[in-house]
Formats: structure tokens, C-alpha cells, sequence
């Protein structure tokens, strides 16, 4: 923290990242209407910066930059400075990074924006050092050559931000605005042959480094192996997930998942850990149990639920978003250790073979300190309970360090994230923990993170719900809500993702070129309103919205849902066949649409003999399969499902109903059987 005693304006603010810099001799603003009227009435463009609590470099930014007294003077006498925390507001952080990219061809936080009043951007980049260096230029001298541009050619500058406006709106229609003829089943094959050409088969995963998680690519290939018989997808999955676990990304100690991998075997990672990758890799992992039936698959998803429900979950039972790379000021400090302190914790000898295994080493693997890891050694079975029981010691030991900062925020995106994995896992491995944690976490949303008018609302901190919810928001609870109801059979489940799906439609769905936006109707409309359709670090909104549409179609029998998604694989068609591998989780929307699907009605009560027909569905992987249960309790399922009366037992025992492409086939009352039929 800056020893700068008097605080800013973002002392109010709830936001982590805005109050990590609410100490700042900058005079900060949040974004708001206040700060956009001063710089009107004083001529003044804004500086905006935008980054999020837990990145190691907008913290260097910070340190350097907005703690100095030198570069706050310049800032408060020439600009009008505003912060913005990208997790709470993605919409203004979309647009911006979207300039960003057209006026420098990359992008990254912390993103240095320089606009008009009219929040017209004409100046971006990342990071940049207080003064020039190496080649880069400082903080002051673009402050003061763009100061210097505002007072003597302001004209020029305001044209030339209105360009940039047009060609941020150009490529953003560029991207969905499009009339084509339905997209083949070619494109299934294109995308798998482009993981193919870029994955690494000495270190799995795709491309070099740095190497980021991605796990909605290991969806796709699952299910394209699925679909396509073909074993090299799941061997790609495999190899990667293998690694990824060896590596350093990987916290042995604690368990959970860093960001991304800054070389090519995963060994250093950034240290940062954030909700979202751990419950899209959980989900990863789950699936490829349910694929290879490899226990440690699930081992590892139990795992990395072990260190969510220990560290990132509030005692109201929301999930928190993120914890930091830093300790100390110094990058991965909580997480290095030196084979001294593993000795002085496990003795000599225990040490030495714990040292082993995990490459600790007099040498190190990172600034002269160890990353454990097992990229070149496998643990013998007779050794697991040895080497459980030093991990342990050593988490204990660990503990008492200085933790990395948490922030705390809960953010509903995702929180939808995180419920769908623990409802898969609660599903596939049996355990009522994981599925109880799930729907506590869903209580919470409903609870505090929804306007009495009904209005999802995206953040909760410290008491406060605030900001209208995004796409984001409302697609990965719909998720989530599908995956408790296919997990509990809780008609309220479905009831709550379809009440959900008719408001996210409402407010964000294109009514003349069809797909959704990122932000409301009803939210602020900013310089542009985009949609979203690349699945990046975690997949759109519009591609996980494109699957709830076909799965709740499905599970409901309401055919317009199955029709907004098809209206979506035709507008955003050609842009995806351009780059199939960049659109995975759309790839994975559209080959539920186009595969062999299987629908199942399970009547009967939740007695043993229902159970064990429901497990028949979960113990495999089945992605194109969606299932309902209906008995005496589940009446009110009549409400969203109207032919559902229409389903009853056979001699009273439990008995499925399963329709395959659209065509229903004898009712089903032995376990076995049904399990054939699935199979086929």
C-alpha cells in the first residue's frame, strides 16, 4: 500500500482492485457520471486503467506509476483519472480491449486507455514502466506528449477518436453480422485437425508457451472422440490434463490450479489461482473419468474441490473470485520452497525422498527455490500414503506463511461456473458434499445477487449487490442450474434456468440479427454493444447460452429455444469456420446439435431401484444425453413440461422412457437394459 495517507474516492468502493488503490496520490475515480462531467467542464481527457485485483503486473503499474507523486501530479493536473476492476465491469473492459487490439494489435491488463470526455478512445497499451526503458516508452513521456497533442491539435485528436470508435464498431459487426448457408459437419473435423497440428506431444497442450489451461478445447475433443470414434482426440485430452497436473501450475501442496504456464512443460506457472479455471478444469476431469474410467481423474477433481471449498467459499456459501501471484511483494513466494525447509519440516530422510519425487533441489527450478512438481517422476502406489501424509506436514508448515491476497468479491459468472462442477461432481462421484456446496452456493445468488424485480445482478461484496448482470452472468448460472437439476431432479432447478433463459433472452438477445450482447438493454449503453462468440480463457456467453438453449429444448419440448440456437450456429457461422479452434465451446454447442442425442424420462420414486436406473445415466460419458425424472413428487414439472403426465410406470416399477434422434422406443424397466440402449 502507497504511504500516501489521504484517500481517494475509491475508498468507497467495494471492488478489491479499486480499494487496493484507494491510498493512491492519483486522483482516482470510479467510473461515473461525475468524473466524465469534470473532465467536460475543464477540458481534460480521461485516463482510464483498468486491470483486476489478483494481476501481478497491474501491482508492478501500481508500485511504480500510481504510488509516485511525480506521475500523480502530472495525472491530476492534465486528466481526469478513472479505475475500473474488469470483473465487475466486463462491458467496459470488452469494448476498451477491443480498441486496444485495433490500435496496437494486442492487449493484456493493466489496459492504459487515453479518451475524449465522450469516452472516444485515441491512445492505448498494457503496461508501462514510469520511464522509458529498453526501448519502451514511460508512463511520463506519453502523459506529457498526449497533454501536449490535447492543447495545441484537440481537433485532430477528436477526429481521429471518432475513427477509432467506427472501426471498434466495424470489426465488432464484422464479427456476427453475417448471412450464410448452415455450416457442415466439416467444421468438426477442421477444428480437431487445427488441435491437432498445434498440440504438443512431448508436454501436451496446444501451441507454445506461455500455455494457458483452456479446458473447453478438452470438451470439444471429448466429445468429437465421442462422436467421431476417433482415439487420437482422447489421447490429446489425456496427455494434456496428464501434464498440466504434473507440472508447477499444479499446486501439490494445496491442490488447485494456477492460471496458465509461462514455458512449455507447465512447470512455472503464474502463480495467481483463479475460481473460473479450477471449475472448468474440475469439469474436465470429471468428463475424462467418465471417458477412460482412469480413477485419478476424479482423484484430481476431488482435489481441486478439496481447495475450493477450503479456501475460496464464504460462510454464507458463495464462492470468492481469485487469489493473488503475489506474497510479500514477491511473485509465487507462498508457494517456492528450498530442500532446508522440506527437511527441517519432514526430517532428513523423509525429506530427502519427498525432495525426490518433487524435483526439489539445491539448485532450484525457480529464482534458486523449487516448484514441486512430478514432470519426470511418477509416484509407486506403495509410496501414496507416504508421500499424502508429507504433503500434509508440509501444507500445515505452509499455513503459516504469509497467504497471497484473496479477493473476496463473488461474482455470479462465475459462481455459475463453479455450481455446474460441483453438481457434475456431486452426479458422477456419488458424493452429497459436493452437490449440497452447489446448492448452498445457488441459495446465496437467489438470495442476495437478485433486484426484488427479479433483475440478476453480478457481484456481491462486504453486504452490497451491484451491477447489472452481463451475458456471462446469466448463461453460466442457466449452466449450473441445468447441471443441479439433472444432478437433484429438483423441478425448481428448471423452473429458476427457464426464468433465467426468458430474462436473458429480454435483455440481451439481437431482435434483428439474432445471438446475444455482453450487456442489457437496460444497463448502461456504452460506446458500442458488442457480442462475444471467441472462447478464450473461459467460453462466451454466447456459446455456453447456444447449449442451455438445445439442452433445455430438450429437456422442456420448447422448440424455440432449439431454433434461437440454430439462428446462432447461422450468424456466427462463417466467422467460426474461419478459426473453429478458436470457438471450442460453440464447436461444442453445435455438435450436440448435429450427434445422435438421446432423451430419457425416468418415472418412478426416489426409492433404491430409481437410484440405481439414475446412476445407469452418470456412470458413463454421455454428452448428448438429457434426462428428467417424474413422480408424485415432481408434479409441479407439469407447469414447464406439459406432456409429462403422459409418462407412467409399468407394474409399478421404475421405468425410463428414452427417445434417440427424435424417435421414442419402448418403455424401459430393467437396469441392464437401458444401459444397452444407452450404449448403442
Amino acid at each position: 500500500m502507497s504511504a500516501y495517507k489521504q484517500a481517494n474516492r475509491l475508498i468507497h468502493e467495494k471492488s478489491p482492485y479499486l480499494l487496493q488503490h484507494a491510498y493512491n496520490p492519483v486522483d482516482w475515480y470510479p467510473w461515473c457520471d461525475e468524473a466524465f462531467e469534470k473532465a467536460k467542464r475543464e477540458n481534460k481527457p480521461i485516463f482510464l486503467s483498468i486491470g483486476y485485483s489478483t494481476c501481478h503486473w497491474c501491482h508492478v503499474m501500481e508500485s511504480e506509476s500510481f504510488e509516485d507523486e511525480e506521475v500523480a501530479e502530472i495525472l491530476n493536473k492534465n486528466f481526469v483519472s478513472i479505475k475500473v476492476d474488469r470483473e465487475e465491469r466486463p462491458d467496459i473492459d470488452s469494448i476498451y480491449m477491443t480498441a486496444c487490439q485495433a490500435l496496437t494489435g494486442h492487449g493484456g491488463w493493466p489496459l492504459t486507455i487515453i479518451m475524449t470526455p465522450d469516452k472516444k478512445p485515441f491512445f492505448a497499451g498494457t503496461y508501462f514502466p514510469k520511464k522509458d526503458r529498453m526501448g519502451m516508452p514511460g508512463l511520463i513521456s506519453i502523459l506529457k506528449s498526449v497533454h501536449n497533442t490535447w492543447v495545441n491539435e484537440k481537433d485532430s485528436l477528436a477526429k481521429y477518436s471518432s475513427k477509432v470508435v467506427s472501426v471498434i464498431s466495424e470489426s465488432i459487426d464484422d464479427d456476427y453480422y453475417y448471412s450464410v448457408d448452415e455450416i457442415t459437419e466439416d467444421i468438426f473435423e477442421d477444428a480437431f485437425s487445427q488441435f491437432k497440428y498445434d498440440f504438443d506431444n512431448i508436454y501436451g497442450g496446444f501451441g507454445n508457451a506461455p500455455k494457458f489451461p483452456m479446458p473447453h478445447n478438452l470438451y470439444f475433443l471429448l466429445r468429437y472422440w465421442h462422436k467421431a470414434k476417433e482415439e487420437y482426440a482422447l489421447v490429446m485430452v489425456e496427455k494434456t490434463l496428464d501434464s498440466m497436473y504434473s507440472g508447477g501450475i499444479y499446486d501439490h501442496i494445496g491442490f488447485g490450479f494456477c492460471r496458465y504456464s509461462t514455458d512449455e512443460k507447465w512447470l512455472v506457472p503464474h502463480f495467481e489461482k483463479m475460481l473460473y479455471d479450477n471449475a472448468l478444469l474440475a469439469i474436465a476431469y470429471l468428463e475424462t473419468y467418465q471417458a477412460t474410467k482412469n480413477k485419478k481423474y476424479a482423484d484430481i477433481a476431488k482435489e481441486i474441490f478439496t481447495y475450493v471449498l477450503r479456501d475460496m467459499t464464504s460462510p454464507e456459501g458463495g464462492f470468492y473470485s481469485a487469489e493473488d501471484a503475489d506474497s510479500e511483494g514477491e511473485e509465487g513466494k507462498f508457494y517456492i520452497w528450498s530442500p532446508t525447509e522440506i527437511k527441517e519440516v519432514l526430517g532428513e530422510s523423509d525429506g530427502e525422498k519427498f525432495c525426490k519425487y518433487y524435483n526439489i533441489t539445491e539448485e532450484g527450478n525457480f529464482e534458486g527455490l523449487n516448484i514441486p512438481n512430478l514432470i519426470n517422476s511418477t509416484i509407486p502406489d506403495e509410496d501414496k500414503e507416504f508421500v499424502e501424509l508429507c504433503r500434509k506436514k508440509l501444507f500445515d508448515h505452509r499455513e503459516k506463511r504469509v497467504h497471497p491476497h484473496k479477493d473476496d468479491k463473488i461474482l455470479t459468472a462465475w459462481n455459475g461456473l463453479m455450481i455446474a462442477a460441483l453438481a457434475i461432481g456431486g452426479r458422477v462421484l456419488g458424493i452429497e458434499k459436493y452437490t449440497l456446496a452447489a446448492e448452498k452456493a445457488s441459495e446465496f445468488i437467489f438470495s442476495k445477487l437478485v433486484r426484488p424485480d427479479g433483475r440478476l445482478l453480478a457481484r456481491y461484496r462486504d453486504g452490497e449487490a451491484a451491477f447489472l448482470a452481463y451475458l456471462d452472468d446469466y448463461a453460466f448460472l442457466i449452466w449450473a442450474l441445468i447441471e443441479l437439476y439433472e444432478t437433484t431432479y429438483k423441478p425448481m432447478y428448471l423452473k429458476k434456468a427457464m426464468e433465467l433463459t426468458n430474462d436473458m433472452i429480454k435483455y440481451f438477445w439481437d431482435n434483428k440479427k439474432g445471438g446475444l450482447f455482453i450487456y442489457g438493454s437496460d444497463s448502461e449503453q456504452l460506446i458500442t454493444r458488442p457480442k462475444e462468440i471467441y472462447d478464450g480463457a473461459i467460453p462466451s456467453g454466447n456459446s455456453v447460452a447456444a447449449l442451455n438453449f438445445l439442452r433445455l429444448s430438450r429437456l422442456t419440448g420448447q422448440q424455440e429455444l432449439e431454433e434461437k440456437a440454430h439462428q446462432m450456429f447461422a450468424l456466427f457461422g462463417s466467422k467460426i469456420d474461419s478459426m473453429p479452434q478458436g470457438y471450442a465451446f460453440f464447436l461444442t454447442a453445435m455438435l450436440f446439435s448435429k450427434s445422435k442425442s438421446n432423451e430419457v424420462v425416468l418415472v418412478g420414486s426416489n426409492e433404491k431401484d430409481t437410484q440405481n436406473m439414475l446412476s445407469i445415466l452418470s456412470e458413463d460419458f454421455r454428452p448428448f444425453t438429457t434426462s428428467i425424472l417424474y413422480s408424485e413428487e415432481h408434479k409441479d414439472l407439469k407447469e414447464l413440461i406439459p406432456f409429462i403426465d403422459n409418462y407412467t410406470t409399468i407394474e409399478n416399477k421404475p421405468t425410463a422412457y428414452v427417445c434417440e434422434n427424435f424417435v421414442c422406443h419402448e418403455p424401459i424397466t430393467d437396469g441392464a437394459l437401458l444401459r444397452e440402449k444407452l450404449n448403442r
